[in-house]
């Protein structure tokens, strides 16, 4: 037991072999512990010996060390002595180390010859002499020691050369550099969006030294600064001058400064410099001076002011997308609620006319809630392939009545133009808008054209990524829009009309449903000759197909004539909003179970997975949502119809809904809800239920 242990013991050394690299290693392969224990005892004074009992783990070893020499032992189990001399000669780390092959039986020339033949330099008859062990082996390791020291030496005179060379190379590119820098720096500073000065401490605060770059940011050279001892302030803008000569002369009390102001240039523009410097104290009799910088910081302050317009965008969006939600589910409730009081009560004319004002007005407010959706970006669009020049019908027809006969309408679109991705309604309802807005700007008449052309991004930009556009433009000779308020016409609820003549939703609306479909609005206008608003819409890889009727309300209902209603699971939330549609829902003929959240639904659909035929629910509700309720029961039953209902959420999310669940938005119609719930429950078989709904 000792014996192995010891044995082991070596095995475990051969991880720590890289502790002493420039050591020889002599590896002993021996199915017999004994022999492995006398290899030991006579080779150990000549190098370190690793001894291992297979070929197997022989070739382990290979692959981490290499050796002076490797005495192998011909008749092992598993991979035996010529089997493990060849896949050693096939390896080139170690097909020229030499092979002593073991044996006590493999006398005979045959098999001498064939490990001569497997890469032996020569043979060791067991039992061996010690003598004549030490003696062949030593000559390997001696050699193998020698040709390590000569690779350490070659090794160490490449390493010095390597650093002659390298701090030769170093000189020389230090001289170099030495040579170019004023160059450098010359050409650098010229480069560079920023203007070096000194100029005297007291008012005037005359210029002594300008650098090149203010030609550059100006349009002035250096010289006009300096040979005019006023010139720098006069062209100050008058209502930052006060500010620009408070901090020069905080400057000999701070001892430094910081002020920005606009400028105006060669040009005639006014443009934003950030100047900054420290007070110089004047030696060797010289009086002090005011060192400074002087950068052009416009296009930061013009980018700054975008950022903030965005994020102000950004949160009127999410705040109206909130409202949306609730108003929603409260005119979904009202006119639920009017259709029931038409059916189950006997109303009057006057009576009929109330409900049918508070229906429209109900509606209205389903208008304004879309319009506030499509800002936000989070109404549920339907891009597809779209010719715009197929449209020209449909716009004339929806424009015609409502221009009048100052205005005149030019729709120059042709088929050249790509098809465009997008959602054909909302891009009507976004040119009725533009189109709206422009005959407001031409009270006294003039031309609205609509034309199109395909257009490239190759370079991103802020509101554009790369690719293929078809650039959509509705132009006017109109009024034009104030460059003061260009940037705020696209904010919800801005507006120039007349307090009762517009929402300030129009431009906000189609500024929305732009970027929810991956393009932009942007508006060029020049007051006094008309303003252009142009559509960026992404172009369609697909080309438009032919429309194909849907299966319509009628046939559903026709096809269902007789049969029995399904069983519903409705789902929501909003408690009057669920009972009102129950009820409605059951006049109709459907069995109705309500859940008042997806928590509930899914302890009911877990109690009673068969009592149901098809799934109603809301989409958004607190800790468990629809598409949540929907996936669970469909593990229960994997083609369980379900339709969803929702008053808001972000289009991304709705898209992960499953692809066969119809999307039913808040308010509804009670036509829609039920052709829903037909054609889901239309595609699998229906129970026994009876058809009058009850409980």
């Amino acid at each position: 037991m000792q014996k192995l242990s010891r044995i082991r013991s070596k095995k475990l050394e051969i991880v720590q072999l890289a502790d002493n690299p420039s050591k020889a290693r002599i590896l002993a392969v021996d199915d017999d512990e004994r022999n492995l224990l006398a290899i030991e005892e006579v080779l150990t004074p000549l190098a370190e010996v690793v001894a291992v009992q297979s070929g197997e783990e022989a070739l382990r070893c290979l692959l981490k060390e290499d050796f002076a020499v490797i005495l192998l032992d011909v008749l092992m189990p598993g991979l035996d002595g010529y089997e493990t001399a060849a896949l050693i000669r096939q390896r080139e780390q170690s097909r020229r180390t030499p092979l002593i092959f073991l044996t006590a039986i493999n006398k005979e020339d045959a098999h001498m010859l064939r490990g001569y033949d497997a890469g032996a330099v020569d043979y060791m008859f067991k039992p061996f002499d010690p003598a004549m062990l030490r003696s062949k082996v030593a000559v390997f390791v001696e050699l193998h020691e020698k040709t390590l020291e000569i690779q350490r030496n070659a090794v160490a005179e490449q390493a010095l050369l390597a650093k002659a060379l390298q701090a030769e190379k170093q000189k020389l590119e230090a001289e170099r550099s030495l040579r170019s820098a004023e160059e450098r720096q010359e050409a650098i500073l010229g480069s560079l969006p920023v203007c070096f000065h000194a100029r005297v401490a007291e008012p005037p605060f005359a210029a002594r030294f300008v650098s090149k770059g203010v030609e550059r940011l100006t349009g002035f050279p250096p010289e006009r600064l300096t040979s005019e001892s006023r010139f720098g302030l006069s062209r100050v803008h008058p209502e930052d001058l006060p500010r620009v000569r408070e901090a020069l002369l905080a400057a000999k009390v701070t001892g430094s400064y910081t002020c920005e102001f606009r400028w105006q240039c060669a040009d005639g523009k006014y443009r934003i410099f950030l100047d900054q410097g420290i007070l110089s104290k004047g030696v060797d009799g010289r009086r002090p001076e005011i060192l400074g910088t002087l950068l052009d910081v416009t296009e930061r302050r013009e980018l700054e002011n975008q950022l903030l317009q965005s994020q102000r965008l950004e949160a009127v969006g999410k705040l109206t997308g909130g409202l949306a939600h609730d108003f929603n589910n409260l005119l979904a409730a009202v006119l639920s609620g009017l259709g029931l009081l038409e059916r189950q009560l006997t109303l009057d004319e006057q009576a009929k006319k109330i409900v049918e004002l508070t229906r429209r007005s109900a509606k209205q407010g389903a208008e304004l809630v879309n319009r506030m959706l499509a800002f936000s970006r989070r109404q549920n669009l339907k891009p597809t392939a779209v010719r715009l020049a197929a449209l020209e019908d449909t716009m004339n027809g929806l424009v015609a009545p409502v221009l009048g006969g100052l205005i005149r309408f030019e729709w120059k679109v042709d088929n050249s133009v790509w098809p465009a991705h997008v959602d054909v309604g909302q891009l009507e309802l976004a040119l009725m808008n533009l189109v709206f807005n422009a005959r407001d700007a031409m009270p006294s008449g003039g031309t609205i054209a609509v034309q199109a052309q395909n257009r490239v991004i190759k370079i991103p930009s802020e509101d554009l990524a790369a690719g293929e556009y078809v650039v959509l433009t509705v132009k006017d000779t109109g009024a034009g829009i104030p460059k003061e308020i260009l940037t705020k016409v696209v904010e919800p609820f801005f507006t120039t009309k007349p307090v009762g003549k517009g929402t300030g939703l129009g431009l906000s609306t189609v500024y929305g449903f732009m970027k929810q479909s991956g393009g932009a609005l942007r508006i060029d206008s020049l007051v006094g000759r008309g303003t252009s608003m142009e559509l960026w819409l992404p172009r369609s890889a697909e080309q438009p197909s032919d429309n194909v009727a849907d299966l319509d309300g009628e046939r559903v209902l026709v096809e269902t004539a007789g049969k029995a209603f399904p069983s519903l699971l409705l789902i929501d939330d909003s408690s009057g909003l669920r009972q009102l549609t129950a009820e409605s829902l059951r006049q109709h003929g459907f069995t109705v179970t309500c859940a008042a959240g997806g928590a509930e639904a899914l302890a009911i659909i877990e109690r009673t997975p068969h009592e149901f035929d098809v799934i109603v629910t809301d989409f958004a509700m607190p800790l468990v949502s629809g598409v949540e309720v929907i996936r669970f029961a469909r593990n229960l039953r994997s083609d369980w119809p379900a339709v969803m209902i929702t008053g808001y959420a972000d289009a991304d999310a709705i898209s992960n809904r499953p692809s066969d669940v119809p999307l039913v938005n808040k308010p509804f119609r009670e036509k829609d809800l039920i052709e829903s719930i037909l054609r889901v429950s239309a595609l699998k078989p229906v129970g026994g239920r009876p058809t009058a709904g009850s409980g």
